[in-house]
């Protein structure tokens, strides 16, 4: 290389600001804040019920502060009523306020043995004092930066515990930093003056090795094959690439951007032969979607899939709908709320985004832990307790989509220990336009403009970032790949965007995700070209290089493409509202991408490279498959009540309240079905159903389906089963099967290895068949390869953890009247309860075999045309309102199934299995706890019986028993008794696990 780039983080030490001049009259003012007497300490609690996970001290005390660092030419006394005014809430606080520094901040309480500060690193977004300075702005005080800080005061610990404290808990390397004792700062504006320097990087004459060591110094997450390629392309051009250049090739060639493994040409071979793709996806989930809007013709729902930032189908004669599901596991993994904040805040932005614009409507979540109560040292090392993750995450979430005023409605969190070191985190998001704003088409010589928040180092390397494995020191290596989002800076820029489309303002909107500006610009001109001014765009601070500004993901950014006619429009929407928005360039029709830094072009590559020229991922994959084997387990004297009990109390079937109660399910006031539903609205709705039109009863219903551990038995199956869970969880509440789309999200181990593809493919090829069958056609999805942590352990060997292979499917149905929408609690003594459905000896990778330890049984199938006739059948009786309360059969079986139907509307229930017949050497076993699909519990009337069992005339249905004013659930066969349980027990069972308040 001719040159070598060096990116500085910027600090914030007294000692830096020394050799700087400072401003005359600016002070730094420390701003405490401590609960009130006789109100709790909620900070240093939280810590402290996570260090017991941690193994620290029982004796261990902690005590902790809010501050507020406060730079301005502000005295005293307006410090004191900036925090009297701003800052303190003095009904359950009080302040302390002095100079950074002082005498009066340093004492440390009798008991307590030092005091430890928390602050976010230099140029980490810290929304809190974003928002204070704005205020304090607003008052008339000269303030010019503030920042936040966590304080702990904690008793004497030796240093193994106080390291395990501070790393684990109290800090997080990848966005924060700890100073012991005394804040001794002067100054806290952020970052020095930018030096230009072009940076060439001289790769023509280099061999193999320095290639691949370029891609991993430079986190590129290239290939060879791919460093080779784009060698090949520069000698071509006789030049050398800059290093924005390589950048931009990199993020655009990304697994997150462009989906090169699943996109690109496999070999997959199984025991039914080879199949050789040229696109994997593309010949299998797109070509399936693709055969059903074929065979809909001119009843085409479809409106734009597999295009836009999200996939958009048809609603009402008014608007259509958007659906997108995004993952964000790897920055969850270094820094669980802030990676959480951003895939909540990146996929609301995806819906924004598609189109002309959509506005969110709801949320969706779903998450896949390891174990909370895992023993500290039972972890490998260098990832966090699944406890801190799991409360990190929801928190991220919770939070930015309450601030934005979006409710959270639907969402489901799984369990497993291969999730130790790769959390995975899927949000979702459903947006609603005017069907005459669902394309766009940027035109030539349009601006090109940024609104939302300033571009800083946060989120730098994300897109790559997301194909590189975990290990212990992906904290060090990666921290910057994490960003920290701002929901109010998104709000506001949504509300702009929305009032800018209604206008006409502008021809095209994309947000500004993976890969920053090189990803939304790139893709935006990719079939006209452009020119961008980086030197244009506003940054958080001082310092950034052209190429940090160009690929940094900083968050709350959206890019327009506006016709310079309808600049000054734009620019004043903008303004009225507090929004910062900046012309960067213009969409130039020269068919390249022309990056310039004050007037000098630092990048000029052609699209066509960008987005054609990356050479063909060619994989081999394999899948062999495994033989099914008996379950081996004798029923006789087992105790089914105990077994139930287990099943309800373990994780993945239990009550997830602690998680649904954080989220704001009322606000837009669209609610209908929420996802805790019955007579203490705390039993497990199957799907939630929202009106995204005030106006009008026509509903969106949003559910899903996924089951991991169907994966260890068979891919396809899991697959197969994702999807029909997915479709019954929709039709359980009202949805019209004819009317559902479906949304994939594969997150896979490392797919270099054969057999791992092979899985992947086999459970693609499910998603295919069950699409085109069921006539739910795909819109959009997304991938996440590469989920594997690797550490050296106590024997110093290398060791690597796999996640399970895991497929998310999310699906959106429709409903014309939400009135004749159903839940699943029961309602009435009296009434009548019907199976619905076939059961079959299918209890192999089920939530009774898990509990139970048990291996081998047969997987979960779906028959088809059964389930076609039994959704189709249930619909129309839902529709007819021949159903007083639905519930699909999924997690646990029947027996799960009626339990919470009968402890969500707190009334008992006794049913007869001997009528379900199957074949099963363990039959009563089956009947109770087998998952087979396709199957609900349904409450029938006496009024309604014999229409109800007309309806089902082409189903099979077995009538179980009845809802009684009892205050339990029997379960017999025959004149056998095989569980007896009171309703109190049974939702004890169910609510304890997670019940984390």
């Amino acid at each position: 290389m001719s040159e070598t780039v060096t990116r500085n983080v910027p600090t914030a030490t007294s000692a830096d600001a020394s050799s700087e001049a400072q401003p005359g009259d600016q002070s730094v003012w420390q701003i405490d804040l401590f609960p009130a007497d006789g109100i709790p300490d909620r900070l240093a609690e939280d810590v402290l019920a996570d260090a017991a996970d941690l193994g620290l001290p029982a004796d261990l005390k902690i005590k902790a502060a809010r501050t507020f660092l406060v730079q301005g030419s502000i005295s005293k006394e307006q410090a004191q009523e900036i925090a009297n005014r701003l800052l303190v809430e003095p009904v359950v606080e009080h302040c302390v306020v002095a100079k950074a520094g002082s005498e009066v901040l340093s004492e440390i309480p009798n008991g307590f043995d030092r005091l430890i500060n928390v602050m976010p690193l230099p140029g980490v977004t810290d929304p809190q004092a974003e928002s204070a300075l704005g205020a304090i702005k607003g008052l008339g005080f000269d303030a010019s930066a503030v920042r936040t800080v966590k304080k702990y005061w904690i008793s004497s610990l030796d240093d193994a515990h106080r390291e395990t404290l501070t790393q684990k808990l109290l800090c997080n390397d990848s966005i924060e930093t700890i100073v012991e004792g005394t804040l001794q700062l002067d100054r806290l504006d952020l970052g020095r003056e930018y030096e230009f320097k072009k940076t060439l990087v001289q790769i023509a004459e280099l061999d193999d090795d320095a290639l691949v060591a370029i891609s991993k110094e430079w986190q590129l997450s290239l290939s060879l094959v791919e460093m080779k390629t784009i060698q090949a392309h520069f000698v071509s051009l006789d030049r050398d690439p800059t290093d924005v250049e390589l950048e931009t090739v990199a993020q655009t060639w990304s697994e997150h951007c462009s989906h090169k493994t699943l996109a690109g040409r496999i070999k997959y071979q199984d025991e039914n032969g080879t199949i050789e793709f040229d696109n994997m996806l593309k010949e299998t989930i797109f070509a399936a979607t693709v055969q059903i809007r074929e065979d809909l013709g001119d009843d085409d729902w479809c409106v734009s899939v597999f295009k836009d930032n999200a996939g958009i189908v048809k609603f009402d004669d008014q608007y259509n709908v958007a659906f997108k599901v995004e993952t964000h596991n790897r920055p969850s993994a270094l820094e669980p709320y802030g990676g959480a904040n951003t895939g909540i805040g990146g996929v609301i932005r995806d819906t924004l985004g598609t189109g002309m614009g959509a506005k969110p409507v709801c949320n969706t979540d779903v998450f896949c832990f390891a174990d909370p109560d895992t023993p500290f040292e039972e972890l490998p090392p260098g990832v966090m307790h699944p406890r801190r993750i799991m409360r990190g995450v929801v928190s991220g979430v919770r939070d930015y989509g309450n601030r934005m005023g979006i409710p959270t409605v639907n969402g489901a969190v799984y369990f497993d220990d291969r999730y130790v070191g790769n959390p995975l985190v899927f949000c979702g998001n459903v947006g609603i336009l005017p069907k005459e704003m669902s394309f766009k088409e940027p035109q030539p010589n349009d601006l090109i403009v940024s609104i939302g928040g300033k571009t800083g180092r946060d989120g730098i390397h994300g897109a790559t970032f997301s194909s590189a494995e975990l290990t212990e020191e992906s904290d060090i290596t990666s921290g910057g790949a994490v960003q920290i989002g701002n929901a109010i800076t998104e709000k506001m820029a949504m509300d702009v965007l929305l009032k800018c489309r209604d206008e006409g303002l502008y021809t095209a909107v994309t947000d500004c995700g993976a890969g920053g500006y090189s990803s939304a610009v790139g893709e935006m001109g990719e079939d006209i070209g452009a020119e961008v001014w980086l030197d244009k765009v506003p940054l958080k601070y001082d310092g950034l290089s052209y190429t940090e500004i160009w690929i940094s993901e900083a968050q709350e950014r959206m890019v327009f493409s506006v016709p310079e006619e309808n600049w000054k429009r734009f620019e004043a929407i903008c303004a009225a509202e507090s929004v910062e928005a900046t012309v960067i360039g213009r969409f130039e029709p020269t068919g390249n991408l022309k990056l310039k830094y004050k007037d000098e072009v630092v990048s000029d590559v052609s699209m066509a490279f960008l987005h054609d020229g990356r050479p063909p991922v060619i994989r081999e994959a394999i899948y062999e498959s495994k033989p099914a084997t008996e379950l081996a387990f004798d029923s006789s004297g087992r105790d089914f009540g105990a077994d139930l009990c287990s099943i309800l109390g373990s994780l993945n079937v239990a009550s997830k309240h602690w998680v649904i109660r954080q989220y704001d399910h009322e606000v837009q006031g669209g609610s209908v079905i929420k996802p805790l539903v019955g007579a203490d609205n705390d039993g497990p709705g199957d799907a939630a159903v929202v009106r995204p039109v005030l106006d009008s009863r026509r509903g969106l219903v949003i559910g899903n389906g996924m089951n991991p551990h169907f994966g260890d038995h068979d891919p396809y199956h899991m697959a197969a089963s994702s999807i029909d869970e997915a479709i019954r969880n929709c039709v359980a509440v009202g949805a019209d099967p004819k009317r559902i789309a479906i949304l994939d999200n594969f997150c896979w181990g490392h797919t270099d290895r054969p057999a791992t593809l092979g899985s992947l493919v086999r459970a693609a090829l499910a998603c295919r068949d069950l699409s085109v069958k069921f006539q739910t056609p795909f819109i959009s999805g997304k991938d996440s390869l590469h989920n594997e942590f690797s550490y050296t352990g106590e024997d110093g060997d290398r060791h690597t953890i796999s996640i399970p292979s895991t497929l998310l499917i999310s699906a959106m149905g429709q409903v014309d009247d939400v009135a004749t929408c159903v839940t699943m609690d029961l309602k009435s003594p009296g009434n009548l309860l019907y199976q619905i459905g076939l059961t079959k000896d299918e209890l192999g990778g089920s939530h009774w075999s898990l509990v139970s330890e048990t291996s081998g049984g047969n997987v979960p199938q779906v028959d088809i045309d059964g389930a076609i006739a039994t959704y189709n059948a249930t619909h129309a009786a839902i529709k007819s309102g021949l159903i007083r309360s639905c519930h699909d059969l999924s997690e646990g079986g029947l027996a799960a199934a009626v339990a919470e139907m009968a402890f969500a509307g707190g009334l008992g229930a006794e049913i007869d299995v001997a009528g379900i017949e199957v074949e099963a050497a363990n039959v009563d076993l089956a009947r109770l706890f087998s998952e087979s699909n396709s199957r609900f519990v349904v409450e029938v009337t006496p009024e309604n019986q014999a229409d109800f069992e007309s309806a089902m005339n082409n189903v099979a249905v077995v009538r179980l028993g009845k809802v009684t004013d009892g205050d339990s659930v029997t379960i017999t066969s025959g004149d056998t008794t095989l569980i007896s349980e009171p309703l109190s027990k049974l939702k004890s069972s169910w609510q304890k696990p997670l019940d984390l308040a």
